[in-house]
C-alpha cells in the first residue's frame, strides 16, 4: 500500500545529489530524471514541507484567531510588530520545485508520466505562492531555479492579481494531467489538486469583494465561479462522501489512525513501529507543549439545536450553565469540546470526564483531536491521522461562493450546509435555505451581512472546521480581523466560591474562588481557580468574572487587541530588504 509517513528528516536515494550541480547531458542516465521511480522519489521531498508533522499546521490558526483564547497575546497583533521581527523569506522549497521543473525534459520518458509529476510539482508550487501571498501579499514570483548571477535575485515585488493568475495555472495544470490515484488519501490525485483550487479561488474571490480599497470588486465574481467550478470536480466525481459510520462519526475521523477515505481527500499518517508519532493529544491536556488553547463562549454559541434553531434565540442563553448548555445541541460540539457526559479511558476503565480547568481557561477544553486514553496526556506516541482535505470542506467551499453569487438554491443547501448538519444530529431546516438573518450573528460577529444564506454558510464553515487550520484565513478574507478584538468569554458560572460538579456525575469537579486565597481544606479531585472580581485598573490574574457577575473572562491581563489594518498582511523582514533594495514594504510598516 502506498503511504507517505512523513519525517524529520526523509531519507531520499538522491540525498547525495547537489541540486546546485550542473545538469548530466545525458539526461536518460539521470538516476532521478531518467526514471518514473526517480521522479517519484524526488517529488516526494515535496511533502516533507507543506504536510504535517506533529499537528504544527493547527496550532498557528488556532492562537492566532478570534475564536481560542491562549496565554498571552502574539506580538504580531500590536503596533510594536516591525519588519525587524519578522523572520526572513524561506525560499528553499520553492527552489526545490522550480528545479525538479527545469529539469524533468527527458524525452525517453512518457510526456504522459512526466507530466504527472510535473502537475505534482506545480500543485505544491501553487501552496507554496498561495501561503505567501496570504502572508504578505505582493511577493516576487520566481517560475525557474536561480542560479547566483540571476537578475531575479534582487527582483521586485509581483503584484498579487498576477501571482494569483499564475497560482490558479498552476493548479489547473495539476488537475489535468495528474494521473495517480490513491486510495490511501495520502498522496496528491487531480482531485486533491481541483479541491486546492476551489479553496484558493473561494479565498481570493472573497478577499476581492470585501477589501474594497484594493478596488478589484469587479473581479470577484470570476474568481467565485472558478471556486464553484474547482468544488464540482471532486463532487461530481462520485469518489467522496461526508462520512456517516458509528455514533460518534465527526470525531472519528480525527482520531483514527487511517484516514476514513470516504471523506478524507488527504492526510498525513503515523505509525508508532517506525517511531512516527505527534503530540497532539498531550498539548490538548496538558499546560505545557506550548500552553492549551480554550475555546471562547461566542463560538461555542454558534452550535444550533437540534431542531435546526439557534441557541442563541433563547432569551435565556446568557445565563444557562456549562451543566445544561449541550442539551439537545448539534452533536459536533461534544465530538470538539468535552462536555457533560463525556467518557474517557484511565487505568482501562472508562470513567466520566470533566474539563480540566488548568487547561480550559473559558471553562471549554478542547476535545477534537485528542486521543480517549489518559495514557496519551503525558507523552507523544499518537498515531492519529492529521487531516490536510476532506470532501465536508469542498462542499463548504461551493456551497459559499455560490452563496456569495446569489445562485445557491434549495437543493444545493440540502447537498452541502443540510448534509454537513445532519451528521450533527439536526433535524430541521435541512433541505430549504434560511429566510432571516441570524441576529446574535450579526450583531456579534458579522454586522455587514445582512443575506441569511451567506452568515449561515459561515456559521457552517465556523463550526464545522473548527481547529482545522481555516479560521485565520477566513478572518482575513472576509475582511474580519476585528474579530480579533472580542473579548475572551468563558462559561457561565452559577455560583463563586463553591464546588462544582461539571458533569453530572455527583461528584465536584472544580471550586472558582474570589478571594485572595483558596479555601484550607481542599478536597480531592477538584481543581481550584482563582478568578476576580471584574474592576478598573490592571489585573494580578489572567481571569475575571464580567460585569453579569457569572461569566468568565480570560486575558484580563493582557492588553487588548487594538486592530489595525496593515495586520492583514505581515511586514517584508528587514533582513530581506537588506538584501534586496527593490523590495517594497507594506503599508503600515
Amino acid at each position: 500500500m502506498k503511504k507517505i509517513i512523513y519525517f524529520i528528516t526523509l531519507v531520499l536515494a538522491f540525498t547525495s545529489c547537489d541540486l546546485d550541480e550542473t545538469p548530466k547531458a545525458r539526461a536518460n542516465q539521470d538516476p532521478i530524471f531518467g526514471s518514473e521511480r526517480g521522479l517519484s522519489i524526488y517529488t516526494n521531498s515535496f511533502y516533507t514541507v507543506y504536510l504535517a508533522t506533529g499537528f504544527i499546521p493547527n496550532w498557528g490558526d488556532i492562537v492566532n484567531t478570534f475564536y481560542a483564547a491562549y496565554n498571552g497575546i502574539n506580538k504580531f497583533y500590536s503596533m510594536e510588530y516591525t519588519s525587524s521581527m519578522e523572520g526572513s523569506w524561506d525560499w528553499g522549497a520553492l527552489r526545490n520545485i522550480n528545479y525538479f521543473l527545469d529539469h524533468n525534459v527527458n524525452k525517453n520518458l512518457n510526456e504522459n508520466v512526466r507530466n504527472n509529476y510535473n502537475g505534482i510539482a506545480r500543485y505544491f508550487r501553487a501552496r507554496f505562492y498561495f501561503d505567501k501571498m496570504k502572508t504578505y501579499g505582493d511577493v516576487p514570483w520566481i517560475d525557474h531555479a536561480l542560479d547566483v548571477k540571476d537578475q531575479l535575485l534582487t527582483a521586485s515585488r509581483t503584484p498579487r492579481t498576477q501571482i494569483a493568475d499564475r497560482i490558479y495555472e498552476d493548479l489547473q495544470f495539476a488537475i489535468e494531467h495528474i494521473t495517480d490515484s490513491d486510495p490511501t488519501r495520502t498522496t496528491i490525485t487531480k482531485y486533491v489538486a481541483a479541491g486546492l483550487q476551489s479553496r484558493f479561488c473561494l479565498w481570493e474571490g472573497t478577499f476581492r469583494k470585501y477589501h474594497t480599497e484594493a478596488g478589484l470588486q469587479d473581479s470577484a465574481d470570476k474568481w467565485l465561479q472558478r471556486a464553484r467550478q474547482a468544488a464540482e470536480i471532486v463532487i461530481n466525481s462520485g469518489q467522496f462522501s461526508i462520512y456517516m459510520k458509528g455514533d460518534t462519526p465527526y470525531r472519528d475521523m480525527f482520531v483514527a489512525k487511517e484516514p476514513k477515505t470516504e471523506e478524507v481527500m488527504l492526510a498525513t499518517v503515523f505509525d508508532a513501529a517506525e517511531g512516527i508519532t505527534h503530540s497532539e493529544t498531550r498539548r490538548s491536556n496538558t499546560t505545557t507543549l506550548g500552553g492549551p488553547f480554550s475555546p471562547i463562549r461566542q463560538i461555542v454559541n454558534l452550535y444550533l439545536k437540534k431542531d435546526g434553531t439557534a441557541f442563541t434565540d433563547n432569551p435565556a442563553y446568557k445565563t444557562t450553565p456549562f451543566t445544561q448548555e449541550f442539551d439537545n445541541r448539534d452533536e459536533r460540539a461534544a465530538q470538539t469540546l468535552r462536555t457533560p457526559g463525556l467518557l474517557r479511558l484511565s487505568g482501562g476503565k472508562w470513567v466520566r470526564t470533566a474539563p480540566d480547568y488548568a487547561c480550559a481557561k473559558t471553562g471549554y477544553h478542547a476535545l477534537k483531536f485528542a486521543l480517549d486514553d489518559v495514557v496519551y496526556d503525558g507523552g507523544g506516541d499518537c498515531e492519529n491521522n492529521k487531516i490536510e482535505m476532506r470532501y465536508a470542506e469542498i462542499l463548504l467551499n461551493w456551497a459559499e461562493a455560490k452563496a456569495e453569487l446569489g445562485t445557491l438554491t434549495d437543493a444545493d443547501w440540502t447537498k452541502s450546509i443540510g448534509a454537513l448538519r445532519a451528521r450533527g444530529g439536526i433535524t430541521g431546516g435541512l433541505t430549504t435555505k434560511p429566510t432571516k438573518v441570524d441576529t446574535y450573528m450579526q450583531s456579534v460577529l458579522f454586522p455587514e451581512i445582512s443575506d441569511p444564506t451567506v452568515m449561515e454558510v459561515r456559521r457552517e464553515r465556523l463550526i464545522e472546521l473548527m481547529f482545522e487550520d481555516f479560521t485565520l484565513g477566513d478572518q482575513q478574507r472576509w475582511k474580519k480581523g476585528d474579530l480579533m478584538a472580542l473579548p475572551r468569554e468563558g462559561i457561565y458560572v452559577p455560583q463563586f466560591n463553591t464546588l462544582l460538579d461539571m458533569d453530572n456525575d455527583g461528584t465536584p469537579d472544580v471550586y472558582f474562588y474570589t478571594s485572595d486565597s483558596a479555601p484550607e481544606n481542599k478536597v480531592a479531585g477538584v481543581y481550584y481557580r482563582h478568578v476576580q472580581m471584574q474592576q478598573s485598573g490592571s489585573y494580578s490574574d489572567d481571569t475575571a468574572v464580567a460585569a453579569d457577575g457569572h461569566t468568565l473572562l480570560f486575558n484580563v491581563n493582557t492588553d487588548p487587541i487594538q486592530w489595525n489594518d496593515r495586520m492583514y498582511f505581515h511586514p517584508v523582514s528587514q533582513t530581506d530588504r537588506i538584501l534586496n533594495p527593490n523590495l517594497s514594504q507594506n503599508a503600515g510598516y
